[in-house]
């Protein structure tokens, strides 16, 4: 399957991410070459092949939840430039729609 530069202007748009037109010709040639493996990969006949999610075998390794001393909001406040009831200002980054 072909990736155009169309389809990585389409991708990115729906994502909102601005793309140079040296980054389509890059990210199309990319994807072509993804596709173009995991179609390969597509052809092996995986019947009897129990599926993973990782090949370490790893289980999640989390500690446990306890609860400790911790800072009181106006500790944690106490050198913020702006503050307003209990949190921090920050600078506005994105527009309202």
């Amino acid at each position: 399957m072909e990736i155009t530069q169309q389809d990585v202007e389409k991708v990115a748009q729906l994502a909102r991410l601005a793309v140079s037109a040296a980054e389509k010709e890059i990210f199309a040639k990319q994807l072509t070459q993804i596709l173009g493996h995991v179609d390969t990969l597509s052809r092996y006949d995986t019947t009897g092949i129990e599926p993973t999610a990782t090949v370490m075998g790893h289980v999640n390794v989390f500690r446990e939840d306890l609860v400790r001393p911790s800072l009181s909001s106006e500790q944690a406040l106490a050198n913020a430039p702006e503050r307003e009831v209990d949190g921090f200002v920050v600078p506005k980054i994105l527009e309202e729609r």
